[in-house]
């Protein structure tokens, strides 16, 4: 793929300007759809569960928990002020769908800020990141230090027990961000809002039920989610540099892919696959990303991968600063350990 310079780019952010504007009806019409279909699918599930089967109410959890994905772009919209017009209502509706999606609204907005700031920054990362270390940071890490990193970007953590920690554990305590009394105190009181929630649920339902059907469509949304995200950034073409050869715009559209799913796929994860456009303008709601592409196809050659491609992304692990690309731990052995 050819890379645009930082002048080309630019003139994107200019030519994008017009998609940037917030919509109030749109925003409560996606609202409401999501809200019926999730609720819809629970009660379903649990219609499942009471009559057919605890098999049928976990393959429900599969529906449910990619709505819970879109509850969260929702809330991600929120989070960049995109949804509603009107910041304050951003804000507390984002803080109200962080219930549902347990992810506390003011700690992630300010690790997700931080993210699109330094997006393919290899001077500053760790901040809403798939951790991702250099060929050469690993080969001068100790074996135990390795051993780690392996076992972290395992896809059985990456999907797997790392979605579920990541959720029921470290969300609820943001320690990298103790020092921040709002933020600390925002997520107390969302913490506090989960478990009313989930009491009310187990009130209605029953422990047992709310175990086996909100659980597993939590988890699943979960690992949806994270997988979602790392193919966003974690790709063969994808871009990372140092200042002052970074340029955000620049790593903005060419770090980021363009995942390429189909329709139904798109629209139940908000079209966050569109996400070179959403990291070059973030202000796009997440509705107007297709006619975004629509407008402008030649952003559809920028970083494009299909479901099948985005496969063969689950072996990449390294950045290889020489060759300028993610590699997998086996092309590290066999390139620099030889």
């Amino acid at each position: 793929m050819t890379h645009l310079s930082a002048e080309n780019v630019k003139a994107w952010s200019t030519r994008l300007a017009p998609y940037r504007s917030a919509s109030n009806s749109r925003a409560v019409t996606e609202l409401l759809i999501t809200a019926v279909l999730l609720v819809a699918t629970w009660a379903l599930s649990w219609a499942a569960y009471t009559h057919v089967g605890l098999w049928a109410s976990l393959l429900l959890s599969i529906p449910g928990g990619a709505l819970m994905v879109r509850v969260f772009i929702l809330q991600h919209d929120c989070g960049h002020g995109s949804l509603f017009e009107v910041q304050k209502v951003n804000t507390w509706v984002g803080r109200c769908l962080s219930i549902v999606t347990m992810t506390p609204y003011d700690s992630w907005r300010d690790s997700h800020a931080r993210h699109h700031a330094n997006s393919g920054n290899l001077h500053d990362r760790g901040y809403g990141d798939i951790d991702t270390l250099t060929v050469e940071e690993y080969l001068q890490s100790s074996t135990w230090e390795r051993f780690k990193y392996r076992v972290y970007r395992h896809p059985l953590c990456l999907f797997g027990f790392g979605p579920a920690y990541m959720f029921f554990l470290r969300h609820r305590v943001p320690l990298a961000l103790v020092k921040d009394r709002t933020i600390w105190i925002s997520t107390m009181l969302t913490n506090v809002a989960i478990a009313m929630f989930f009491l009310l649920l187990i009130y209605s339902v029953g422990l047992k039920a709310f175990l086996w059907i909100h659980l597993p469509m939590v988890v699943t949304g979960a690992s949806i989610g994270m997988w979602m995200f790392y193919v966003q950034h974690q790709f063969d073409d994808t871009m990372w540099d140092v200042p002052p050869d970074w340029k955000r715009d620049v790593a903005a559209l060419h770090g980021s892919s363009f995942y390429d799913l189909p329709k139904p796929l798109m629209w139940i994860s908000g079209n966050i696959g569109i996400h070179h456009v959403h990291h070059l303008s973030s202000k796009i709601p997440f509705h107007q990303l297709p006619k975004v592409l629509r407008d402008f196809p030649e952003l559809k050659k920028a970083g494009r991968l299909t479901f099948l491609e985005s496969l063969k992304t689950i072996r990449l692990a390294l950045w290889d600063e020489k060759e300028r690309r993610l590699i997998s731990f086996r092309e590290a052995r066999q390139l620099h350990m030889a």
